[in-house]
């Protein structure tokens, strides 16, 4: 029997003594917005269950906006699995030091996507500050995001509980806005100001990895031909952060691999 790609992988690492991440395969973007969209309301729906409340953590991107529009499509037709919204708390990995109404903002993409047709409260939507909201620099504007955190945390830690973190991850491997070789590689605060992206908008506020490899899982969601090659050496090679962004993240119970046939197109040859 021919095991699939994402099940050498993790048979692979596991013979080497190295942490396996899940690592999933859908044929093309689209069964693998539809995929991750189900399996984040049946997650969220259990957190539910056990807490009472569930927390998640948005990424932009065409994926990651693509994941949303595919959960308020279940929002309309409920599954088995629901979730009460009203119940959810939603913060973000990273957000572009834009004005509140600049279409960048991954904010304004998820409001439109997912967060109004499932009327999540607006005292549970956790935005990052937009460039106009008052903060004289980003440093000031993710300083305040890391006080918002702390703030919504049990006594004596600085981080709530996060049940689900979705990141994307671009060609050269970044995650959030933590690109290689930058100073947000090995900033261990929660919440970073991030300047000189080499993807525009150059200046914006992300997570570091110290809030990132907080949560209890966290799903990375790629697409395209473009960035298999980041895939392969993330899962396979042995690459620092430094080099690789990606090859940093960890979730605290479960790291997810979530792919599209076109992204996972150099596993075989790696694995």
């Amino acid at each position: 029997m021919t095991l699939p790609p994402g099940d050498r992988i993790a048979a692979r690492l596991a013979a080497e003594g190295r942490p396996a991440p899940d690592v999933v395969v859908e044929p093309d973007a689209d069964r693998l917005a539809r995929a991750v969209a189900a399996a984040l309301v049946a997650r969220l729906a259990a957190a539910q269950a056990v807490h009472g409340t569930a927390s998640v953590v948005l990424t932009g991107g065409g994926i990651g906006t693509a994941v949303l529009a595919r959960v308020a499509d279940l929002v309309r037709e409920p599954a088995r699995e629901r979730v009460d919204w009203t119940a959810v708390d939603v913060w973000w990995g990273d957000e572009r030091w834009v004005p509140a109404d600049d279409d960048e903002r991954n904010e304004l993409g998820a409001r439109r996507a997912l967060l109004d047709p499932a009327g999540v409260p607006a005292e549970r939507v956790h935005a990052m500050p937009a460039a106009d909201a008052g903060f004289a620099e980003p440093e000031d504007a993710a300083a305040w995001y890391a006080e918002q955190l702390a703030a919504a945390a049990p006594e004596g830690e600085s981080l709530p509980r996060i049940d689900v973190l979705l990141l994307g991850m671009g060609p050269e491997g970044h995650v959030a806005s933590i690109f290689p070789g930058t100073p947000a590689v090995s900033d261990e605060r929660t919440v970073v100001a991030v300047r000189d992206c080499p993807k525009p908008p150059p200046t914006r506020v992300s997570l570091g990895f110290p809030a990132i490899n907080a949560a209890e899982e966290v799903w990375l969601l790629v697409s395209g031909s473009a960035k298999a090659p980041a895939v392969a050496r993330a899962l396979t090679a042995d690459t620092t952060p430094d080099e690789l962004p990606a090859a940093g993240v960890h979730g605290r119970r479960a790291t997810r691999w979530l792919l599209d046939a076109e992204a996972a197109a150099e596993l075989d040859a790696r694995s």
